[in-house]
């Protein structure tokens, strides 16, 4: 991975602060106040975006690719914000699931 990601860390935090202070004029708090229903509908069209986006051919597409992922990243973490949950419980999370299959984990959960 040649990229750190301490940007994320910071976007993360940046959210949690905007969660709590709710500043006039940004657009984090207008997602944040419109609470799961607006946030989530951002979620839906910027996911629905990123699948078109991953069948675009050629350099272009690739970065349209990545453009997208970090809109569906981002609004995800405001979702996260809104909830509380700081990305490093999402890490702990993902890191216990690790080295299981994900169909073992899901039938685990279908019980």
């Amino acid at each position: 991975m040649s990229q750190s990601l301490e940007p994320l860390s910071r976007l993360m935090q940046t959210l949690l602060d905007r969660a709590e202070q709710l500043p006039e004029g940004s657009y984090t708090t207008k997602l944040l106040r419109g609470g799961p229903e607006k946030i989530g509908g951002k979620i839906l069209e910027e996911a629905r975006e990123l699948i078109e986006a991953a069948d675009e051919k050629g350099e272009e597409g690739r970065e349209h690719f990545i453009y997208e992922a970090g809109d569906v990243i981002y609004h995800t973490l405001v979702m996260l914000a809104y909830r509380g949950v700081h990305l490093d419980e999402v890490a702990s999370e993902l890191a216990r699931r690790e080295g299981t299959s994900g169909l073992v984990e899901k039938a685990s959960r279908e019980k």
